[in-house]
């Protein structure tokens, strides 16, 4: 170790042996010439005894250093550790998603639901939205999961602000609390809604689904009843407003993006267009609707509604 091999280099300046030292010129008795410098063994014994604890402290001062070294790199590596777990987790969770194993997906995630990983914390959110949706789920369940993904998808826009799809699930899990605090809080929450998805397709532009999720906003209030609106008057200077036009636009966009992703795209591009009385291309869109793939609950209920609604408007034809 190099403090037993060199430990001179750890003496403090001062603390060589008795040599002889050069006395600056005028000295009594020195004419700039060497001399032996004896010292008196009082002087002596005080000197060895401040090389001593020069001599201690600099060696607790080189182990302190090798310990925070160690405790460095073990910090270092359990970091690392820990990214390399949250990493295999979401793995795991992006795989049980795509499989439609939403129970499973849920139970996984909540073993998680303390980390500060933004990235966990937003599939969380999505987890515990898609577990109040299910069939099985009581109404109590329903809105306690609601108000859990809202926390949760807070958390992971606290934790990152630049993750677009924190930004995205925190406006759905707004829009979702609504439901339950009344129309005026959800009116109120149109625009901070509005907001968190323009910032999604801003820092994402190719996501299929942010972009889907704005249509949606537009729809909405393209199609206001007349109260509601009467509300939104009273809650801002300038209500939120939107058309059809709009929201068809995003609805095409997402499908530009990414085709096929959602069956509820499909179905609001014909809802849309019946909306704007095109039945042609009403009834090209709720086609794709109804034949759509169906991988989750959601999908069989948006097939039996696209159903419902050609056959409706094929009977009046």
């Amino acid at each position: 170790m190099a403090l037993a091999a060199r430990p001179w280099r750890l003496l403090p300046v001062g603390c060589s042996a008795a040599r002889g030292l050069r006395l600056p010129a005028g000295a009594a008795g020195s004419r700039g010439q060497r001399i032996p410098w004896r010292l008196g063994a009082s002087e002596v014994m005080g000197n060895s005894g401040t090389c001593k604890r020069s001599l201690l402290f600099s060696a607790l001062s080189y182990l302190g250093f090798e310990t925070y070294q160690v405790i460095s790199q073990a910090v270092l590596v359990h970091a690392a550790a820990k990214v390399f777990k949250i990493e295999e987790v979401l793995e795991q969770a992006d795989y049980l998603y795509e499989s439609g194993e939403t129970e499973k997906l849920y139970q996984l995630l909540t073993q998680y639901k303390e980390s500060e990983d933004a990235e966990l914390l937003w599939r969380l959110a999505r987890a515990s939205r898609d577990v109040a949706q299910l069939r099985g789920t009581s109404e109590e369940e329903k809105k306690f999961l609601v108000y859990e993904a809202l926390e949760y998808a807070k958390r992971a826009l606290e934790k990152n602000e630049s993750s677009f799809a924190a930004h995205k699930w925190y406006a759905i899990c707004i829009s979702d609390v609504g439901d339950y605090e009344g129309i005026k809080a959800k009116i109120a929450n149109a625009y901070i809604i509005k907001e968190h998805f323009e910032k999604a397709i801003e820092l994402n532009p190719k996501d299929a689904t942010s972009i889907h999720l704005m249509g949606i906003w537009c729809y909405t209030f393209a199609e206001m009843p007349w109260y509601q609106r009467r509300i939104a008057k009273v809650l801002f200077a300038t209500p939120p407003s939107s058309t059809y036009e709009e929201a068809l636009g995003y609805f095409h966009r997402a499908e530009q993006v990414d085709p096929n992703f959602y069956s509820k795209n499909l179905l609001l591009l014909g809802k849309t267009y019946l909306k704007l009385h095109n039945k042609k291309l009403a009834a090209f869109w709720l086609t794709k609707a109804k034949d759509y793939p169906a991988h989750t609950e959601e999908d069989k209920q948006i097939q039996t509604e696209a159903a419902q609604l050609l056959t409706g408007f094929s009977d009046k034809n």
